[in-house]
């Protein structure tokens, strides 16, 4: 098991769900963690176990589509905790409803969380990274930012350009020779209240995903500088199918079940 003593790892939508079990694990390796989120309540829970641990953690309360917000308290952190080695972008939304039913607000929120989000967090720890020539930075995209589905307009929207944007910051760190490791994660559905209700016709070949399975896979690539962590396997199927007549690519997609997945979901709100 990886040791990430000595190391800063911040976590992104901490506070619950996948963000919350990433910020065990890692703890548990040794690292200091330090967590983001809007949710004041899930923060002071998530906090109070890994502290009741005997392992270091800090909490901010901060709104990632807030640029300014970003901007100041990774500042706040520079100064109370240090220099941040692990960036874990894991905050995301879904609004989980036909295009048309969305509202603006539900569509711009998407995209500023699940996406532009990324931009701020990056600017604001990525020099430091740069001056040290080290550090990690993971994206939590989505299955959903590799095949595009019914229900998920502007969640895949936001998650193919996660993707797209650790692609080609990886390529730009490549090119200028720095040590600077970047991950990208991309599973399915994930079990738990912000997917509640999601459907898959065949479980075996696409299972509704075991988020502590989910969570100890992305620290396990983190620990071996994996540049991908994609789940289940079936999904990396895509780029192949890709290769077929775009008619036969969406039955393909169709008989998967993957236009049907959102028919009956609720989230959080429900």
């Amino acid at each position: 098991m990886a040791d990430f003593s000595n190391k800063i790892t911040l976590i992104t939508g901490g506070g619950c769900g996948l963000g919350r079990l990433m910020a065990l694990k890692m703890a548990a390796r040794g690292s200091h963690i330090v967590l983001w989120d809007i949710n004041d309540q899930g923060l002071n829970l998530v906090e109070k176990e890994i502290a009741g641990n005997g392992n270091k953690v800090n909490t901010y309360l901060c709104d990632v589509s807030d640029r300014e917000m970003v901007y100041s308290t990774a500042e706040k952190v520079r100064e109370e905790v240090g220099k941040v080695d692990i960036l874990i972008n894991n905050a995301g939304v879904v609004s989980g409803r036909p295009f048309l039913e969305c509202t603006d607000n539900q569509l711009r929120r998407t995209m500023e969380v699940n996406a532009l989000a990324h931009f701020w967090t990056v600017k604001a720890f990525l020099p430091d990274m740069i001056s040290s020539n080290k550090g990690h930075i993971v994206t939590v995209a989505s299955a959903g930012g590799i095949v595009g589905s019914a229900g998920l307009v502007d969640y895949s929207a936001s998650k193919f350009a996660a993707f797209g944007f650790d692609e080609a910051l990886r390529s730009e760190l490549k090119k200028q020779r720095l040590n600077i490791q970047t991950t990208v994660v991309c599973p399915y559905f994930i079990k738990g209240e912000m997917f509640a209700g999601v459907k898959t016709r065949f479980s075996f070949l696409l299972p509704i995903l075991d988020a502590a399975n989910v969570a100890e896979r992305i620290v396990n690539g983190i620990a071996r500088k994996k540049r991908r962590v994609i789940m289940p396997p079936m999904v990396y199927s895509t780029w192949l199918v890709r290769l077929l007549p775009v008619d036969i690519y969406d039955w393909v997609v169709t008989l998967l079940g993957v236009n049907n997945a959102m028919d009956e979901f609720h989230g959080r709100q429900g």
